[in-house]
């Protein structure tokens, strides 16, 4: 019976039960087998031929990362303790922890890996446990709430303050950090949740924020000797609703980043799973502060891009993904210097912040207490969103505005706030131009707001609209650009340029002196804008 019992752990099925689990629509995210070798691959392979090595797994799903060392160990200790029923028994009580994050993925987890879901049942692998739990562990946890949020994960206590009956998602590796501070181990390795809800968070539509950076740092905290997660690449670009600047900061500058494998769609490791902007999956090592050797894998692993280097090489605060990209502002940094680290340099320092003229009270999206015509008081015009209102605008008294009333009278531009899918070709939505007297809500950005640094004239702002519109500006912007969501950060690599002239594409190209090969790199990326 053991003996199958090993034959099954070892071999790979076909078709193997988690590969299937993981090429099915779920709310989760499952890795599959190949995946998950292949993050097990960048570890030192000696420390599955040390029997002292400790593995946790903080956010097991379907046991797989554990399932795949413990086959690795039994290998790699086969010298070390030759009889088979004492490896194994020492393998999964001394050297391999897991915390699921689901009641269910709990006993997912123990199936995949000791062939039971319960540790000391007749059918495990292990014949020493003493309870059903073994080393994978679940823990029910409640959200602890401030304010209608959870102070640990930021969820909306509206959707996730449940009954027994119910999953709370919190989860326990970031939700119990001082008992889990007591833990210690060599190798932590998984592949955590995303995101949660937060609910409407005085929009629309209920928001959700990144939570995966919450494992990351819990599992630095636990000072193991290397960490390898696989995660949204979104962060690497600051563009993740959740993730603060800071958070990015600290890891770049510590160049604890051994490999990191960045894949440009999520495709080509999940299968049928589209995470807007890529995934990727590292090698963090806790005495590593060197270059890191980094892999971009084009879209259907096309081509693999190859560079040893610091992150954040130009102290720019994100890493330049795409070495297309890379090249291309290498050019513009020859003939404009580093433009991007100064936002009065570039384009970002022209964009307002979001909300620039609404509060929760006056303008937001949903806001409606406007007249269709002007009348009295109700005398400036009020740019509102063609999917509320039939003509885009309405009219609205000064009264109504609840702050920067100095840009009113302004020559601007408006765009859009959000556009697109975070994968599409366009990038960003329409701009156009804001007359003198005009407001805007919720729904756009203004370029061109402060009155102290930006007096436009009418042809000036047209002039703008022109450079928006060119491949050239749109692909730039898509470099940081990763969800539908454009606040002005995502600005930063465009150049400034003259506006008292139009711009074009072709212009823009010849100043820069790009080559065919990049101009047409560029275009196939960005579609025209009309």
């Amino acid at each position: 019976m053991l003996k199958r019992r090993f034959v099954m752990l070892l071999n790979n099925y076909n078709p193997d039960v988690l590969s299937c689990l993981a090429n099915l629509s779920n709310d989760e995210v499952f890795t599959p087998p190949t995946l998950a070798n292949q993050i097990l691959d960048m570890l030192p392979q000696e420390l599955f031929s040390n029997k002292n090595t400790t593995f946790l797994d903080p956010c097991c799903k379907s046991g797989v990362f554990l399932r795949e060392i413990a086959k690795r160990l039994i290998s790699g200790l086969e010298k070390e303790i030759p009889d088979l029923q004492e490896r194994l028994n020492h393998i999964y009580t001394k050297q391999l922890f897991g915390i699921a994050i689901t009641e269910l993925t709990a006993l997912l987890s123990r199936r995949s890996t000791y062939c039971s879901k319960k540790a000391n049942g007749q059918y495990s692998i292990c014949d020493t446990f003493d309870t059903e739990e073994g080393n994978i562990q679940f823990k029910r946890v409640e959200h602890t709430w401030e304010n209608g949020r959870c102070k640990y994960c930021g969820a909306s206590q509206s959707e996730y303050d449940r009954d027994d009956t119910l999953e709370t998602h919190a989860y326990q590796f970031i939700h119990n950090p001082k008992e889990l501070l007591k833990m210690k181990f060599d190798v932590i390795v998984g592949n955590p949740p995303y995101q949660m809800s937060v609910g409407n968070d005085g929009g629309n539509s209920s928001k959700a924020k990144a939570i995966y950076h919450l494992f990351i740092s819990q599992a630095i905290k636990l000072n193991p000797t290397y960490l390898t997660m696989i995660t949204p690449s979104r962060w690497m670009t600051k563009s993740t609703e959740g993730i603060s600047d800071e958070w990015v900061d600290s890891l770049l500058k510590k160049n604890q980043f051994k490999i990191i494998h960045d894949f440009e769609d999520s495709k080509d490791c999940f299968a049928g799973v589209d995470i807007k902007g890529g995934v990727n999956y590292f090698l963090w090592e806790k005495d590593y502060k060197e270059k890191c050797l980094y892999f971009f894998h084009e879209i259907g692993n096309k081509s693999i891009y190859k560079r040893f280097d610091y992150l954040d090489s130009e102290n720019i605060g994100i890493v330049i993904r795409n070495p297309s990209a890379y090249q291309i502002l290498e050019k513009i940094k020859l003939h404009d210097g580093k433009y991007f680290i100064d936002e009065n340099k570039n384009f970002s320092g022209l964009v307002s912040p979001k909300d620039f003229f609404t509060n929760k009270q006056f303008l937001m999206s949903s806001w409606n207490n406007y007249q269709m015509n002007p009348n009295g008081d109700y005398n400036i015009k009020y740019y509102v969103n063609k999917s509320i209102h039939k003509l885009d605008y309405a009219w609205i008294s000064k009264c109504q505005i609840p702050k920067n009333f100095g840009t009113i009278n302004l020559h601007k531009v408006y765009i859009p706030a959000a556009a697109g899918s975070g994968n599409d070709t366009q990038i960003l939505g329409q701009p156009f131009y804001g007359e003198p007297n005009s407001v805007c809500s919720q729904t756009y950005l203004v370029i061109g707001y402060d009155p102290k640094l930006h007096n436009f004239t009418q042809k000036q702002c047209e002039n703008i609209i022109t450079y928006i519109k060119t491949r050239f500006f749109r692909y730039l912007v898509s470099i940081k650009k990763k969800t539908q969501n454009g606040p002005r950060g995502v600005y930063q690599f465009v150049p400034m340029q003259d506006f008292n002239e139009p711009w074009t594409d072709e212009k823009l190209y010849k100043k820069y002196g790009l080559t065919q090969e990049e101009i047409d790199f560029i275009e196939s990326m960005i579609r025209p804008m009309e």
